[in-house]
């Protein structure tokens, strides 16, 4: 294909470089041109990482003029999409002022071919140029198959809606509306139409300078997202009026550096809300997109460093029932719940939700779910986490969605999955249905041998429970639990140097379980009694106190039930004689329904055909 099978819109470059910031009829109206360069410039994202962005050149075989790719067409790029002599249709554009200077922003282009060389003799625009030049527009040849390319076409990992250029061209009042992507410290009398996309809690914070609350949100246009914070007074003004999922005119913010330590956002900015700082909503929300996502296969996650944060997109294929942890620093219980996700990469991984989400979590089984901004661990090999600035969204209205559903739903349910945490067993303490073990698959693979400490999924049904000593005397004292002794008719606790009227007994079990293959004794401590038994250990010492033969019925209804268990498996020495002991970690009563279900998807899996 030779250069005069293209025909540039001669031109293009003098309008755009010209038009006022509020002609949507010449950023809106396509522009067929070339690209004489495509360079990477070097900037830091707020991850502390290196941060894409490209600058062009485009030529409309008369002139060329410097521009910005949105970032969302960075893939376009990298997969040589688009390069070094292609000829393009600029679908949708933008413009900011940079230090004075006029620069382009594409936002949306269709690639029509590539040229073997440069196409005319275009020289650089500039003021003499744009005063004397007034060539007449030219139509690209229809000749080139065009192939359609746009964020949500050519960049998948960047689920978004096919894009309409913001009204950062546009006029309120005296004030120009800015694309996100073109805030710095720099502008003055700017405003955002932005959709808030994340809000967070609101938090406290307490040192020595004194005390005050904050909390944050995440705005976004189809040119970037931001981060804005509030503090104290503001902040109690602004939290009830930023809404989630609603969209803003947002002015009179200051635009700092952001501190990229709390934030995950690929933006060198971010916004403080002031006393000044003006909100107003906007009900116009066309042409802004919901949520943006950059999705990382399940997969790729050994990829991805640990501590840094990514989007994934998966099927639900498992909900823990709630539990709650200690917080070392607050010593306060959080909530927590565990998913297992899949997609169809056929690998599987641990996502936690902590709070509120997982409290609130109720989604149905198998729901395709969106994460946006999960921190990536290496606990089992690789987990995922929810934070603070993370978002969650069940059946997003997005292509990779409804792909995943249809995939799921035709062959995904029947695939064995490959689970991140079997790269490293060692360090797993979450039930796994994809990872259960018979209770002689572990004797016999020797788990707890020679010398560390390895983790194991089972489900047993408990057969003999040793009556005696099922607990002993702890300290009442939140986050305490050590043995107290009575003295003179209290109880002394060394540890926390107090006495007390009664001690609070806690659960040490001893226990024989069973399946279809062995039996085994397990050890577990206060959780464990509290579960099995459906009450407390001074509950059932007292019931013990007052009537033997009704403990013996307590005792005897706690047998012969099921429950998954979450082990432990170590070797100690314990007089002179070694041994494996196997303490539980977790214990969880049966839910029939999901246990059903996963009966079902195994007779419909290739391991019954």
């Amino acid at each position: 294909m030779s250069t005069t099978d293209f025909q540039l819109s001669a031109g293009s470059c003098k309008r755009l470089q010209t038009a006022p910031q509020a002609d949507d009829a010449v950023y809106d109206a396509p522009h067929t041109i070339q690209f004489l360069s495509i360079k990477k410039v070097n900037s830091t994202g707020a991850n502390g990482g290196p941060l894409e962005r490209y600058r062009i050149i485009v030529s409309d075989g008369i002139h060329f003029i410097q521009a910005m790719l949105a970032t969302q067409l960075n893939p376009l790029v990298n997969d040589q999409t688009i390069a070094r002599n292609t000829v393009a249709v600029i679908e949708k554009s933008t413009c900011n002022t940079v230090q004075g200077k006029k620069l382009i922003i594409v936002l949306s282009l269709r690639v029509v071919g590539l040229a073997p060389d440069k196409i005319g003799q275009p020289v650089q625009l500039d003021s003499h140029s744009v005063a004397s030049e007034t060539p007449a527009p030219a139509v690209a040849a229809s000749r080139p198959t065009p192939a359609a390319v746009g964020p949500s076409s050519a960049a998948p990992a960047q689920a978004v809606p096919a894009p309409s250029r913001p009204p950062a061209p546009t006029q309120r009042g005296r004030t120009s509306v800015y694309p996100i992507e073109g805030l710095s410290p720099y502008q003055n009398n700017w405003t955002i139409k932005a959709r808030v996309t994340q809000k967070s809690d609101m938090k406290t914070w307490s040192n020595q300078r004194g005390e005050g609350k904050l909390f944050n949100v995440t705005f976004m246009d189809e040119t970037g997202e931001i981060r804005a914070t509030a503090f104290n007074m503001i902040a109690d003004e602004l939290y009830p009026q930023l809404q989630e999922g609603k969209v803003y005119y947002v002015s009179k913010a200051r635009v700092n550096l952001a501190k990229k330590k709390f934030s995950n956002l690929s933006n060198d900015y971010e916004l403080g809300l002031e006393k000044g700082t003006e909100i107003e909503e906007c009900h116009d929300t066309a042409g802004l997109p919901v949520m943006k996502y950059n999705f990382v296969p399940l997969a790729g996650l050994l990829e991805v460093q640990k501590d840094s944060t990514c989007d994934v997109i998966g099927v639900v294929k498992d909900a823990s029932p709630l539990s709650h942890i200690t917080s070392k620093a607050t010593q306060r219980e959080i909530p927590k719940r565990e998913l297992t996700l899949v997609d169809k990469s056929s690998f599987s991984v641990r996502l936690t939700l902590w709070g509120k989400q997982a409290e609130q979590y109720n989604a149905e089984e198998n729901v395709v779910t969106a994460f946006k901004g999960v921190r990536v661990g290496d606990f089992g090999g690789r987990s995922l986490s929810m934070v603070s600035t993370s978002t969650m969204q069940v059946n997003p209205d997005i292509p990779e969605c409804f792909d995943l559903r249809g995939w799921y739903d035709s062959q995904g349910a029947q695939t064995n999955f490959h689970a991140h945490s079997n790269l490293n067993p060692t360090t797993s303490m979450g039930f796994r249905h994809d990872e259960l073990k018979s209770l002689d698959d572990v004797k016999q693979a020797g788990f707890g041998m020679p010398d560390r400490p390895e983790y194991f999924s089972t489900r047993a049904t408990i057969m003999h429970i040793k009556a005696d000593n099922l607990s002993y005397p702890a300290c009442p004292t939140a986050q305490c639990n050590k043995k107290v002794t009575e003295i003179g008719g209290v109880w002394r606790c060394e540890k926390c140097d107090k006495s007390f009227e009664g001690p609070e007994h806690r659960y040490i079990m001893s226990m024989s379980v069973a399946d279809y293959s062995g039996q085994a004794w397990l050890q577990g401590f206060n959780e464990v009694g509290t579960t099995v038994f459906g009450m407390t250990a001074n509950e059932l010492l007292e019931i013990k106190d007052r009537d033997e033969e009704q403990f013996n019925l307590v005792i005897h209804k706690a047998m012969c039930s099921t429950y998954n268990f979450s082990c432990r498996a170590k070797q100690d020495t314990f007089n002179e004689q070694t041994r494996i002991r196997y303490g539980i970690s977790r214990i969880y009563p049966l839910n029939y329904r999901e246990e059903a279900n996963r009966l079902k998807d195994l007779l419909y899996s290739s391991w019954a055909r």
